[in-house]
């Protein structure tokens, strides 16, 4: 038995669906069903009963769930143990990142060297919800995570600067042409979405903005990824999206155009979301420090340029 199918177990029993487990582990599906099955061949039992419609915990499956959370638990402890008498570990920043956060990701550890020089940085990519779990969980120092995303009470959010969001749309459609773009002159055209259990607070707060602007957006077929949907639209399909300015700031040109939101008293940058760096409560403030004064740097930064 390993512990990687214990978590594949614990994170199916808690989703009871393999492809979202699949998506919060950032794994293909497969190889979440391969392990489970293992797993269960192994014990001898089956963990989960399957169907079309459900997946749902055998009386074994049951059974078994809080132990394994146990034995998990048991791994934390012992690593956060070792963690505390690793002399590596105190120059070693585990950081959980957003996508899309470009030039300004750069400046965070531009500054951090600066505030703490010989700082190590590993950082690892994960859905928001995951990030935060791992931070409450001691396996990471700190997660960058935007918009409004429940946490448990171990785990501090502490406001660093705010995300502009941008329309993208083909270059050649007439509202390309402005500096600005109303929302509401978009009301005809699809609007390309992640689906919302990937970024609901993104999701959330571009209906939300439709919504105020007086229209219900028709959401076009989602793409597998913000690349198709822009090369979609750089070839003509039509339609819009979002992105994050500074993402859009390293894509500028070519057959898509990036515009900032108007608001309805004609100021731009009218659409954003908070970004907020998620540390432990009971982590040592001095290892955090650093890292939070190269955000205060990097957010000073934005406002100066």
């Amino acid at each position: 038995m390993e512990l990687r199918q214990l978590r594949y177990f614990v994170i199916v029993a808690e989703e009871l669906h393999f492809g979202r487990a699949a998506e919060r582990l950032t794994i293909v599906q497969s190889a979440v069903s391969q392990q489970i099955r293992r797993l269960e061949r192994e014990l001898g039992v089956a963990l989960f009963d399957r169907s079309p419609r459900r997946v749902r915990l055998t009386e074994a499956g049951a059974a078994f769930l809080p132990e394994a959370r146990a034995v998990l638990a048991a791994e934390r402890r012992a690593l956060a143990t070792i963690g505390d008498f690793a002399a590596a570990r105190r120059t070693v920043l585990r950081i959980g990142t957003s996508s899309g956060m470009g030039e300004r990701l750069e400046r965070v550890l531009e500054a951090l060297e600066r505030q703490a020089p010989g700082t190590r940085v590993e950082l690892a990519s994960a859905p928001p919800g995951e990030r935060l779990r791992r931070v409450a969980d001691a396996q990471w120092d700190a997660a960058f995570v935007r918009g409004v995303v429940e946490a448990s009470e171990d785990v501090r959010r502490i406001p660093v600067w705010r995300d502009e969001l941008v329309v993208s749309l083909p270059a050649r459609h007439p509202l390309a042409r402005g500096d600005a773009v109303d929302l509401a002159a978009l009301a005809d055209l699809p609007l390309y979405l992640t689906a919302r259990r990937n970024n609901p607070s993104l999701v959330d707060l571009v209906m939300g903005a439709c919504q105020d602007a007086g229209f219900e957006p028709v959401l076009g077929p989602s793409h597998s990824s913000l690349q198709d949907t822009l090369a979609a639209l750089g070839a003509g399909l039509p339609g819009w999206t979002v992105l994050y300015a500074v993402h859009a700031r390293r894509l500028r040109g070519g057959r898509v155009a990036f515009l900032p939101v108007r608001s309805p008293d004609g100021v731009a940058d009218a659409l954003s979301l908070p970004t907020v760096l998620a540390v432990r409560g009971a982590a040592d403030p001095d290892r955090v420090r650093p890292l939070l004064a190269a955000c205060q740097e990097a957010a000073a930064d934005d406002h100066d340029s």
